[in-house]
């Protein structure tokens, strides 16, 4: 069957309504915040940050949805789910009950995010054939899919503490997403080896594990987190982070 592309109108339709559900939300908890006075620099900031992201990831997922129609890679379609469950966590997310605005979880969160999306395909022969290396990128992606549901309202890019999450993937690792990420790029490096997207991506990933570290400084704040820890031992990885 030939391949049916979503073209520039239908993907612009499709990010127009996304971004006109994301306004109609934003600017409804705008007002009812504000009219029970509690507007202030941390509301505004926190609904700015909102739209930025939805709009941003809004416009990835648009972008994926179109490479999945075209190639029709299973791949494909999980980068579509995680997109879109971005966009929908973060119009829905909880209320932060502590958020650090600091300058290192700023950098780190920046240079965790910034990596991967230059990293470039090369026409090296891969490390591994091409069915297995996508069915690790499969499974990373699951990992990263099950992450984000299990954290559900609770999802953040800052260290933020959004709720204790401690069921579903975060049973078994206290950052199942960052684990899922590992394991995407583990398998773009092994079918496109270069020095270059060795180095973007360790340096990305190296941020990423900081981060998580980071994050953490924030959540032991709360004694729920603290107990939390002491059930969940390992960050990222079993037996090694």
């Amino acid at each position: 069957m030939k391949p049916v592309r979503l073209g520039a109108s239908g993907a612009s339709l499709t990010a127009s309504r996304v971004m006109g559900a994301s306004s109609a939300t934003l600017t409804g908890e705008w007002t009812r915040r504000a009219g029970a006075g509690a507007l202030d620099v941390g509301l505004l900031s926190d609904l700015t940050a909102r739209a930025v992201l939805v709009a941003l990831f809004s416009m990835m997922t648009v972008r994926f949805a179109e490479d999945f129609l075209a190639t029709g890679r299973i791949a494909g379609l999980m980068l579509v789910i995680s997109e879109l469950l971005v966009v929908l966590m973060t119009l829905f997310r909880r209320p932060a009950a502590s958020v650090d605005r600091g300058l290192r979880a700023r950098v780190l969160t920046t240079l965790s995010l910034l990596g991967p999306p230059l990293v470039r395909p090369v026409a090296l022969v891969a490390v591994a054939p091409q069915l297995l290396t996508a069915a690790i990128s499969v499974t990373g992606l699951l990992i990263v899919i099950g992450g984000k549901l299990s954290l559900g309202r609770s999802f953040g890019l800052i260290p933020a503490n959004r709720g204790i999450v401690s069921s579903g993937l975060y049973r078994l690792v206290r950052h199942p997403i960052y684990m899922g990420y590992l394991v995407t790029h583990v398998a773009f490096v092994i079918a496109n080896p270069s020095v270059w997207n060795v180095a973007l991506l360790v340096a990305a990933d190296t941020a990423l594990l900081a981060r998580a570290v980071c994050e953490e400084a924030t959540l032991a704040k709360d004694p729920a987190y603290r107990a939390y820890q002491t059930k969940v031992r390992w960050r990222v990885c079993p037996g090694v982070f």
